[in-house]
């Protein structure tokens, strides 16, 4: 019984002393993964929907692949669609049923304005707000309180996918304020830093490889 209370205390204190540590040492790179500091400041699509959010995350992502090759896989997300490509294990125990997919679904292509992706049997309904093609996908909840935009933008041969989350938590208490900060801030970055190398890795499998030195001057020939 001793053995179990001193353990019981000693995971007690990490906690303590993990929940301290993480606002100050690790929340900005937990909300910034993988964007500069000029995406992090750069104005986003969809930012005026939600103007004074509790919380925003930018994080990014270097694609070696051109925008029109990576636009596909963001038109196709959602349930019964695309998936989120992140780790579908974790979406299916809280009961999303995301089922992510390995290749481009031309029935999920044509997306609109107005269309709602589901997140989710239980998760929220987002709706197409922004749509740019090759451009911008910025998508909203129906209450309001959460807007995601993603946006595409070249940088010499990559192209960078820059994903930002603008929350609103209406009337929570401090108790839900505190789980959000220590809970869910977390752990969206582990979804989400999945998600994102997920659409990176299927946008560069499918992307036409670089030509060879051989194939130039094949072609140069040619013409």
């Amino acid at each position: 019984m001793r053995g179990k209370t001193t353990a019981a205390v000693a995971a007690g204190a990490a906690l303590a002393v993990a929940a301290a540590a993480y606002p100050v040492l690790f929340r900005q790179q937990c909300l910034t993964w993988g964007a500069t500091a000029g995406e992090v400041g750069r104005e986003m699509p969809g930012d005026d929907l939600l103007p004074a959010p509790d919380l925003i995350s930018t994080r990014a992502i270097s694609i070696a692949a051109p925008p029109h090759v990576i636009w596909p896989w963001l038109a196709q997300m959602g349930l019964g669609r695309g998936g989120a490509y992140s780790y579908d294990w974790i979406n299916n125990l809280i009961g999303f049923q995301m089922h992510s997919a390995s290749e481009i679904l031309p029935e999920a292509q044509d997306l609109r304005a107005g269309d709602v992706l589901p997140h989710g049997f239980r998760g929220p309904r987002l709706r197409v707000q922004i749509l740019e093609p090759g451009r911008a996908l910025v998508l909203r909840a129906d209450d309001g309180n959460w807007v995601w935009a993603f946006a595409l933008y070249p940088a010499g041969t990559v192209t960078r996918l820059v994903s930002r989350n603008r929350l609103s938590f209406p009337d929570a208490s401090a108790f839900t304020r505190t789980v959000i900060l220590l809970g869910m801030e977390p752990g969206s970055l582990v979804m989400e830093r999945k998600m994102l190398i997920g659409i990176k890795e299927r946008a560069e499998r499918h992307a036409e490889p670089p030509p060879t030195a051989a194939s130039a001057l094949k072609s140069e020939l040619r013409s």
